[in-house]
């Protein structure tokens, strides 16, 4: 149905469309063998930026080489949303729309997805497919909360009410990890071959931190099938880059007017993406690296890194004192030079520094680069989207570079000004007075410590880095470090976020 609306479109739009005229005469029409595309991968997680990043990389990969056995099949565990039944609708195809920071776009088509289901009710044929000889490949992106490790311990948070219930209900799990499990011990009392998981979330070495969740999980319910999960199954790791905004009525209206055609699937997002991904698979993988900005490499660690401390170390920053300051988006923070120059100097100073690469590395382009992503004024990536689970993404994106920074004795006024906005954010009032919707797994615990030592700010910093599941106790028992947390803290309560990072842009 989908298709063959695009095509009357192609047909009246040729000029702004000529990228789909050939698009869709080799994959809707099916003229190309998609119709013998079937699911190598099967995907937890369907979401903007699976569809975006892993999902288009896959459909490009599979244009590029013919190998039509690595189709995807993609669920969604924790809720039935609507745009399931939405991309049902249109055969599971959709629109990328590229925004370049010159204003222009690019549009592509995407058809990798098989099958997208809601598994919130239930999970029968997910762990179906999942079982299947077919299936070669598990992959993820349930963010950082989804693998239900303490950020500090790494330890499986057996206390979850989600991990809680699968250890009871091992037949009828909930969550990815119980999923993963109950999967791999099919195929293994079968004598199958294990599928490979491959982790596509924006965290630190993902893919052991995939194995520790599964494993740990494996040997509460089944210490034997633990042991041949350690022994046989692949979890590689992967570093992902892309900035991918959550749609919104305004973007999906502007896809609309800019294709003739309503498409309930379209994602907006930025040009940029880059994959680089661990050669580790069980029972092979797609040829990504035959598209542009894919690599398999032997170690992904020093990539994601950079990424991580770069990139969204200062998003971060930007997310919690921009929203402070009244900034809704990231481009609408990149318009005051006072938080440019901040950026930049976080990224080039308290970022870069902390970092070992490979080979060498031009980090100020890297920096530039970055400024450039975030002053596009095509994505409107909101600074309330970015500042979510923060208590999941802080230890990984400021501490590991304040630890280096602190045991070198260099300055890290940023990334300290960076945690001080973020404990008046999640505090839940903003500086107007306004409630702020904290979306967290801590939020109900971060918010009581806020209201417990409301009024006396050294009391309270030092309650939020008592917080072990999310600050290392080495660097809560620092008083340099707690003395710059709170100087920070101090200075965006009494003189407001705005005014902070151009009293800190000052003095760099």
């Amino acid at each position: 149905m989908f298709a063959n609306l695009l095509k009357a479109e192609v047909n009246e739009m040729t000029n702004k469309l000529s990228l789909f005229e050939n698009q869709i005469k080799k994959i809707a029409a099916r003229d190309y063998g998609y119709t013998e595309l079937t699911t190598g991968i099967v995907h937890i997680g369907l979401g903007a930026f699976h569809r975006a990043h892993q999902a288009l990389y896959t459909h490009e990969a599979i244009a590029a080489t013919g190998e039509f056995h690595w189709g995807i099949c993609a669920a969604s565990i924790n809720s039935n949303p609507p745009l399931v039944q939405e991309l049902q609708a249109q055969d599971n195809a959709y629109t990328v729309t590229e925004m370049n920071p010159d204003g222009s776009r690019t549009v592509k088509f995407a058809t990798a997805l098989v099958r997208s289901l809601a598994a919130k009710d239930d999970r029968r044929p997910l762990l179906d497919i999942m079982s299947a000889e077919t299936t070669r490949i598990v992959s993820l992106t349930i963010t950082e909360k989804g693998y239900c490790l303490n950020p500090a311990t790494g330890e499986l948070m057996v206390d979850n009410a989600l991990i809680a219930h699968d250890l009871e209900n091992t037949r009828n799990p909930k969550t990815a990890l119980g999923l993963i499990v109950a999967a791999l011990g099919k195929r293994k009392a079968k004598g199958m071959l294990p599928f490979t998981v491959l982790s596509c979330d924006n965290v630190p070495d993902n893919g052991k931190r995939a194995r520790a969740a599964v494993i740990q999980m494996a040997e509460a319910m089944d210490p034997e099938l633990a042991a041949w999960i350690r022994e046989e199954v692949a979890f590689p790791c992967t570093m992902v880059d892309r900035i991918v905004p959550a749609m919104t009525e305004e973007s999906f209206a502007d896809v609309q007017s800019y294709l003739g055609v309503e498409d309930k699937g379209a994602i907006v997002t930025e040009a940029y993406r880059q994959w680089v991904i661990e050669d580790h698979f069980t029972m092979g993988r797609p040829e990504w690296d035959k598209v542009d900005g894919a690599m398999f490499v032997s170690d992904v660690q020093p990539y994601e890194e950079m990424k991580l401390r770069m990139l969204n170390g200062s998003h971060s920053i930007l997310a919690y004192l921009g929203y402070l300051a009244g900034y809704e988006t990231i481009d609408a923070c990149m318009q005051d030079e006072q938080f440019v120059k901040v950026t930049r100097h976080y990224m080039n100073h308290e970022a870069a520094v902390t970092l070992e690469m490979p080979e060498p590395t031009d980090f100020a382009s890297y920096a530039e680069k970055l400024i450039e992503r975030f002053t596009n004024p095509g994505l409107k990536h909101r600074t309330w989207q970015i500042a979510m689970d923060g208590s999941q993404k802080v230890p990984q994106r400021w501490l590991n570079a304040a630890r280096t920074l602190l045991a070198e004795e260099k300055a890290f006024a940023a990334i300290a000004l960076g945690i001080g906005g973020w404990m008046h954010y999640v505090s839940g009032t903003d500086e107007q007075g306004n409630a702020i919707d904290v979306r967290d797994p801590m939020a109900e615990q971060l918010k009581a410590v806020a209201i417990e030592h409301q009024g006396k700010p050294a009391q309270l910093v030092r309650a939020f880095l008592a917080l072990n599941a999310v600050f290392d106790q080495s660097l809560a028992a620092n008083e340099r470090f707690v003395e710059a947390v709170t100087h920070a803290y101090n200075t965006i309560r009494e003189q407001g976020a705005k005014q902070a990072v151009a009293l800190l842009a000052e003095t760099i």
